[in-house]
């Protein structure tokens, strides 16, 4: 009788983990009040427009960076953050007590995000930008690093597993690298280029963990279910890129940006 119910017990707390999708799992980590308050602020402050506003029901920014456990004293470091979708609150958010690094591919791409520092002091100060992995900080130095949609770009140069020994080294022991994804189909082999710019969660885990760190907690915060990820141009068919124009715009509008995976890692401390 015992077993019975000790194996109920179990499929129920299963199910329950199934049925609860993204709150069903948890970082190490909670976000205080202090930092979450500061975060809403800039999330809806007239430093980002309205384009960029518009994503956050498919990016999910306050959920994914409370996941990750981050905090307004933190060092952070985002690679490759292109544009600075991120940037604009991140920046903002550990200004006063934190440090934000943005770690651009290169010089060039890093002049972009200095002259958004540049053009709005007070809001981006502190906002240290480099060409990474060339001009990574000192070893040991970096409390959190997120890279977002980045690690198919790497496998296309083969260069995945040398930017991730580049991030191990920045963190501090103990410190987290927090992965977001597209998340391709495990019917499939993963294409060790990552043409269709989707990327095999197992393939992921196995690559990071590879180089030292590892997996503490896993989310569906960004997943996407209507994500079919058969198209004729991989995943930038969907928005917000449309690489098939006006063909078919209102299928993909309507499927939304990619299926994602969200995972936090460690490196030991």
């Amino acid at each position: 009788m015992r077993t019975f119910l000790t194996r109920a017990a179990a499929a129920a707390f299963t199910l329950m983990l199934v049925a609860g999708g993204a709150s069903a799992a948890e970082g190490p980590n909670s976000m205080d009040a202090a930092t979450e308050a500061k975060l809403k602020t800039f999330l809806a402050g007239p430093q980002r427009s309205d384009a960029n506003k518009a994503r956050d029901s498919f990016r999910h920014p306050l959920e994914t960076l409370k996941f990750f456990g981050f905090k307004d004293t933190m060092t952070v470091m985002e690679i490759w953050p292109g544009g600075g979708w991120w940037s604009e609150f991140l920046a903002p958010t550990l200004a006063e007590k934190g440090r934000y690094i943005a770690a651009q591919p290169s010089a060039k791409s890093a002049a972009s995000l200095q002259q958004m520092a540049q053009k709005a002091p007070s809001t981006y100060g502190k906002m240290q930008v480099v060409a990474f992995p060339e001009n990574a900080p000192p070893a040991g130095s970096v409390d959190m690093v997120l890279t977002f949609r980045n690690m198919h770009n790497w496998m296309g140069g083969g260069s995945e597993k040398k930017m991730f020994e580049a991030m191990f080294a920045a963190l501090k022991p103990g410190g987290y690298l927090a992965i977001k994804e597209h998340r391709a189909p495990t019917t499939a082999p993963q294409d060790p280029k990552a043409a269709s710019g989707y990327v095999r969660e197992d393939f992921a885990t196995q690559t990071v963990e590879s180089v030292g760190f590892r997996l503490v907690s896993k989310s569906e915060i960004n997943a996407n279910p209507k994500d079919i990820k058969t198209y004729p141009k991989g995943v930038w068919t969907l928005p917000p890129n449309y690489a098939e124009g006006e063909t078919d715009k209102a299928k993909y509008t309507a499927i939304g940006e990619s299926d994602r995976f969200t995972m936090l890692f460690q490196k030991p401390k």
